[in-house]
C-alpha cells in the first residue's frame, strides 16, 4: 500500500450533530455528538443483520461483516455492492448461490458494545488456524500509539466512538471510527478483502477491549498482532495463545502488556524518549470502555 492513509474525518457533518444541554451550574452547553443509524446488510438475497453504525464506509463494514462470520469465502467473486442510503440499506452479492438460515438464527449477544454480532460459528473457523510468527518492534508500538492517539478523530471531537487502525511496522495505513468496536474492525476487513491486502506483516491497535470477539476476527483475519490501550478477558487471552497471535494491551506512555506472543517482541525502543501522554489527547483507559 503506497497511498495515503486513509483516517477519520471528524468534520464530516454527516457524522457528528450539535445538540444544546445544559452542565452541571445549569449553564447551556452546546455540544458535539456521534450519529448513530441502522444499516441492514443483505447477502445476495437474504437479510443477514442490522447493525448501528455511525454511517460512513458501509460497502466496507459489509463486507466485513460477512467475511468474519465466515459468510463470504477467500475466493468468492464480488459481483456486486448497491448501497441505498435512502433506505439504509446494503447488498453485497456473489457469484455463489448462498443460504445462511441457521447461522443467522444463531444470535448470540457479545462484550461488544452498541450492538452485538451474529457469533454463529466464528469458533469454528479458529480450527487448525495458526498465525505467522511475526516480530514486533517495541519502537513500533510507542510511534503507533503517539500518533494514534494524537490524529484527529471523531473520539477527540465527539467521544463516544471506537477507533481501529491497520498498520504496516509504525505505519498507520487505515484508520476506522464506529461507536462498535466490532464495526471498526469489519471495516478495515472488508477494506483488505475488497482491495487484497496481505495480512502476513501487520498491525491492528484498537481503542477497545481485547475481548474474545475481538481477537477471533483478528486472527480470522489473518493479522499476527493485535495491540490496545484497554485491557482483555480471559478468553480472549486464552484464544490468542491458542492461534499464535501476539495480544498487547494497556498501552499508556511507556507502559504496556504483552499476554500472548511475547518471545516475539524486539525490545528496541529507547523509554527515556517515550514521553506520557498529553492529557488534552488522553484516550480513555480500560476501566472506562
Amino acid at each position: 500500500m503506497d497511498h495515503d492513509p486513509i483516517l477519520p474525518n471528524p468534520s464530516d457533518p454527516r457524522l457528528t450533530r450539535r445538540v444544546t444541554g445544559h452542565d452541571h451550574t445549569g449553564a447551556e452547553v452546546d455540544v458535539s455528538v456521534v450519529e448513530e443509524r441502522p444499516l441492514t446488510i443483505y447477502l445476495n438475497s437474504q437479510e443477514i443483520v442490522t447493525a448501528m453504525t455511525i454511517g460512513d464506509y458501509p460497502e466496507y463494514l459489509a463486507l466485513g461483516f460477512l467475511r468474519n462470520q465466515g459468510m463470504l469465502r477467500d475466493d468468492d467473486e464480488v459481483t456486486g455492492i448497491d448501497y441505498e442510503e435512502d433506505i439504509e440499506t446494503v447488498v453485497v452479492r456473489t457469484t455463489r448461490q448462498t443460504s445462511y438460515e441457521e447461522k443467522v438464527k444463531k444470535k448470540t449477544r457479545t462484550s461488544g458494545c452498541a450492538v452485538g454480532t451474529v457469533f454463529g460459528d466464528m469458533m469454528e473457523g479458529l480450527e487448525g488456524l495458526t498465525l505467522p510468527a511475526t516480530p514486533v518492534r517495541t519502537s513500533w508500538l510507542y510511534s503507533l500509539a503517539k500518533e494514534i492517539n494524537t490524529t484527529p478523530s471523531l473520539y477527540l471531537e465527539a467521544g463516544a466512538i471506537h477507533g481501529t487502525v491497520l498498520c504496516c511496522a509504525d505505519k498507520p495505513l487505515v484508520y476506522m471510527e464506529d461507536v462498535g468496536r466490532h464495526n471498526a474492525v469489519d471495516k478495515i476487513s472488508g477494506y483488505m478483502f475488497q482491495h487484497g491486502v496481505s495480512p502476513d506483516n501487520k498491525i491492528l491497535y484498537t481503542t477497545g477491549r481485547l475481548t474474545s470477539e475481538m481477537v477471533i476476527k483478528t486472527a480470522m483475519m489473518g493479522i499476527p498482532v493485535l495491540a490496545s490501550r484497554s485491557g482483555f478477558t480471559a478468553w480472549g487471552v486464552e484464544i490468542a495463545r491458542q492461534v499464535g497471535l501476539t495480544v498487547i494491551g494497556r498501552m499508556r506512555g511507556q507502559r504496556f502488556v504483552c499476554l500472548s506472543g511475547e518471545e516475539r517482541l524486539i525490545r528496541d525502543a529507547d523509554l527515556s524518549s517515550v514521553g506520557d501522554e498529553d492529557r488534552k489527547h488522553r484516550r480513555k483507559g480500560a476501566d472506562h470502555d
